[in-house]
């Protein structure tokens, strides 16, 4: 179960390559490289996967998917281009910035809360929401979709060693390591998730999914209180090594990569290029996104 076929991965490229930006790798240092997904119309890698887990069905009037935000804006901008309606179930703690930004793209928001997000994952769907559920984590078109990244990796990025993941449901993670496994076996896949709410870290030491204490932070495209099922038997089977990343190391590395690199994101998209900054090999560290409230990210970099 663990990776996603090449070929899946090759067909969404060509259904999404006339909609999504091939965003550049570039280089921070002379050993690290950034995969600037946060260069996306939606300032997200979620795109990809939301548009080809959409363009791959048939679609009903209405699609449906759970999301704090990313994903949200994702199925959003591709319902919208498609001329179907999307309804977002979301967490009533989502931040704003992202809710306004799915709204603007004429996603319709449900805010429940947290547990019941959580459920509608579980469930592949909310009772009172009906439509084409799209998994912000699990769908196999989604992660396809996402693998669509690891292909532009090896064709663009210079020679690295390792590639380093935001971690948060596993989508993001399972896709790029399906593409690498397939055609670079002895490329390493580290995630990168936030101490606060880090499952997969906590997993990978058990060996075993395992209880944690959840915090929540600025840090929310990335963590969780929990992981699914079926993504713990693919990060087991792909995943090399994860961290649990201190929210200070989180904050410097928003900051670098603002004063350095002149690249802004959110916290997630800053959680690879600090883990990065710890190791010696050459990495490419997967800047996510950029969706971050005005007012926190003024507050971070004022620090």
């Amino acid at each position: 179960m663990s990776g996603i076929a090449l070929a899946e991965i090759r067909a969404a490229r060509e259904r999404i390559s006339d909609a999504v930006v091939r965003t550049p790798v570039v280089a921070y240092d002379d050993r690290i490289q950034l995969k600037l997904e946060s260069l996306q119309p939606i300032r997200s890698f979620k795109l990809r996967g939301a548009l080809n887990a959409m363009r791959a069905q048939e679609l009903q009037d209405v699609v449906v998917t759970a999301s704090a935000g990313n994903m949200a804006q994702g199925v959003a901008w591709a319902a919208r281009a498609l001329g179907v309606r999307a309804r977002i179930v979301a967490p009533e703690n989502a931040p704003r910035a992202k809710l306004d930004r799915v709204e603007e793209l004429g996603g319709e928001v449900l805010l429940v809360p947290h547990e019941v997000w959580w459920q509608t994952m579980v469930d592949r769907g909310h009772p009172d929401v009906p439509g084409l559920f799209i998994h912000p984590v699990e769908d196999e078109l989604v992660m396809a979709g996402n693998g669509t990244i690891g292909l532009e990796l090896l064709e663009d990025a210079a020679s690295f060693d390792t590639v380093v993941v935001p971690w948060g449901g596993g989508g993001l993670t399972t896709g790029i390591a399906s593409a690498l496994r397939a055609l670079r076996k002895e490329v390493r896949i580290v995630t990168a998730e936030p101490e606060t709410a880090a499952p997969l870290a906590a997993a990978l030491r058990a060996g075993a999914p395992t209880e944690i204490e959840y915090r929540p932070s600025f840090v929310d495209g990335a963590g969780g209180r929990a992981l699914l099922p079926t993504m713990w038997d693919r990060a087991r089977g792909l995943v090399d090594e994860a961290v649990a990343v201190p929210l200070d190391e989180t904050r410097e590395a928003l900051r670098l990569l603002a004063t350095r690199a002149g690249v802004v994101a959110e916290g997630a998209g800053a959680l690879a290029l600090a883990v990065a900054l710890r190791r010696t090999d050459r990495c490419v560290a997967i800047v996510s996104g950029a969706n971050i409230d005005a007012s926190v990210y003024a507050e971070i970099l004022a620090a």
